[in-house]
């Protein structure tokens, strides 16, 4: 059902390579369709929007007002809500929302001796488009992550669109998005919701950023348009590595590996551990506690595709494997783990000690669950308040720091071969 590996085996690099092999989403096929959609959006706008909406989504659907929703529908969403649902949504809104008030960026500037002044001025993007899965799943979290650090950052307008197969809404979503402030809604999706954001129709208005999960094919489009606007990433199939010292419940371990296999089939669920007993007694749990999940079928499959019980030698050695693999998600379920975390080098989010399970960090807890995949951690930060910031270098030279810099400046570019650079710079000069 899931694969055993040591380290100690003469093939293992191998072995490891290909469980960590993912092939990206993208098909010719895929691509292809994609193409020829992004093209009906950019040149037919609205009406194809609403054709799309209608073969896609069997939507009723004559105008983009019936694709559209309004924020008196937000508000009745939240409502409409049991009163533990909205405080369970509330409190998740709130968490989220105070993580990322630490992490909003302001201008700064200093002022050198010769009178310069120089600094980075902070703005927030003025258009944010959210796209959010519909049909198999509802995922109202995904909302609150990628809605709120948006609002903290100041975006002036997030436009969220989120298909309704069959015209069926689900509260929750519109429920966070009430919370999360965003400013409007439109029931589309696939691929022509992300070309519509991208390259707006008569509608909805061009956006500068695209964030939120999607399909193969919306996951292709938002490549597609990447350079047109800025997306948040090009994701792969969620992932954990779990650090045991086998000291935790092996129950708690063969839980916390499904909660990521449940995600799809090719979801990834990785044990390292150095104690072979430990191994045995989470790959029972595993035995044991697969019948009782609904989705015992993705995470059987997961498990066997892509999921590992690995044997290291010790801790230090199951550390150096983590930074190689760099995981999206990565539990340090050990006595001590703060003594572990100034080793770890490459992970999406860290998850520190046996209480702390993946699932609150993708609920609750108030980090972004939003995370670089397929070893992408290694140069890429989880979702925040700053993706939705941008930076300007602020230079404001005084007569004496433009004297010295012109001369740098000339000379500089006197060597590259720019004379009209140089002879700007050399303007500013004393006695030039």
């Amino acid at each position: 059902m899931i694969t055993n590996l040591s380290s100690q085996q003469t093939d293992f690099q191998d072995k490891l390579s290909k469980l960590l092999s993912w092939e990206s989403v993208a098909s010719q096929e895929v691509s292809k369709t994609v193409d020829k959609i992004i093209a009906n959006i950019r040149t037919q706008g609205d009406s194809a929007l609403i054709d799309y909406s209608i073969r896609f989504d069997k939507v009723e659907a004559k105008s983009m007002a019936d694709l559209s929703l309004h924020q008196n529908q937000l508000r009745a969403a939240f409502d409409s809500l049991g009163e533990v649902e909205k405080s369970i949504l509330q409190n998740a809104a709130n968490r989220i929302r105070r993580y990322h008030k630490k992490q909003k960026q302001s201008t700064w500037t200093y002022t050198e001796e010769d009178g310069t002044v120089l600094g980075q001025k902070i703005t927030p993007l003025e258009r944010v488009g959210l796209y959010v899965p519909g049909g198999k799943a509802a995922y109202p979290s995904s909302v609150l992550m990628n809605a709120i650090p948006a609002k903290v950052a100041e975006v002036e307008t997030l436009i969220m669109v989120v298909p309704t197969p069959n015209g069926a809404s689900n509260p929750l979503v519109l429920a966070a998005a009430y919370l999360s402030e965003v400013d409007k809604v439109f029931t589309i999706g696939g691929a022509q919701a992300i070309a519509a954001l991208a390259y707006g129709t008569q509608t909805i208005p061009k956006v500068d950023k695209i964030v939120g999960p999607g399909n193969r094919y919306v996951t292709t489009a938002k490549r597609a348009v990447f350079g047109q606007v800025g997306i948040d990433m090009i994701a792969g199939p969620s992932e954990i590595l779990i650090i045991c010292d086998g000291k935790t419940n092996p129950d708690w371990i063969a839980m916390d590996l499904f909660s990521q296999a449940e995600h799809d089939e090719a979801a990834q669920s990785i044990l390292l551990c150095p104690d072979t007993d430990f191994i045995a007694q989470v790959r029972s749990s595993i035995v044991k506690l697969l019948p009782t999940m609904k989705r015992q079928d993705t995470i059987k499959t997961a498990l066997k595709n892509r999921g590992a019980l690995i044997h290291t030698q010790t801790i230090d050695e199951a550390i150096t494997l983590a930074n190689q693999i760099a995981p999206e998600h990565l539990e340090l379920s050990v006595t001590d783990p703060q003594s572990l975390l100034d080793k770890i080098k490459h992970a999406g989010a860290i998850f520190m000690g046996r209480n702390s399970c993946e699932a609150i960090g993708d609920y609750c807890a108030g980090p972004n669950h939003v995370l670089p995949t397929s070893g992408t951690a290694r140069f890429s930060s989880p979702l925040g308040v700053y993706d939705f910031q941008k930076k300007s270098s602020l230079i404001m030279a005084s007569a004496k720091g433009a004297d010295t810099l012109g001369k740098i400046a000339a000379m500089l570019a006197d060597s590259e071969g720019f004379q009209a650079h140089a002879q700007s710079a050399r303007y500013r000069t004393k006695n030039h």
